[in-house]
């Protein structure tokens, strides 16, 4: 399969050396506590994704265009104004996506656009509801990618 075209790629860059290079404190603070819950809720290892994103697991796609690549299954991007969360998974069944919406009512301060999910602050949110909406997002690509 060809990659045609993500500009998004896996790199061999550290992701701790990356976390460590955050500013301010609190951005590097809470990027150490987002890799620990993603850690623990994937059960994969880190991987920088392009100079900024932390990705988790992969998987292979090919779109009705032609269109291939690999992307992470999920991950986040520390960036400065705002954490970037990735959910990957955007073709949720009747019963997924009500339940993905009761969760994002429930977690606090946040904006939510296509498949990424932005949160100031994470002591504005409810973590254990960020940890399930991370949970149900990673078994929805596990049903549509299953892992390899």
């Amino acid at each position: 399969m060809a990659n045609t075209g993500n500009t998004t790629t896996a790199t061999d860059a550290d992701v701790t050396d990356y976390i460590e290079g955050l500013e301010p404190d609190r951005r590097r603070e809470e990027a150490q506590v987002l890799l620990a819950l993603y850690e623990r809720v994937t059960g994969e290892p880190a991987k920088m994704w392009g100079p900024s994103m932390i990705g988790f697991g992969e998987y292979h796609y090919t779109y009705d265009s032609g269109r291939s690549g690999t992307a992470m299954r999920s991950g986040f991007a520390p960036r400065k104004g705002k954490h970037s969360i990735y959910l990957m998974c955007g073709d949720l069944d009747q019963a997924s996506a009500a339940r993905f919406e009761a969760r994002l009512a429930k977690l606090g301060k946040h904006k939510m656009e296509k498949s990424c999910l932005y949160v100031n602050r994470l002591d504005q949110i409810d973590m254990a509801v960020l940890e399930e909406i991370i949970a149900d997002n990673i078994a929805e690509m596990n049903r549509l990618y299953p892992p390899k």
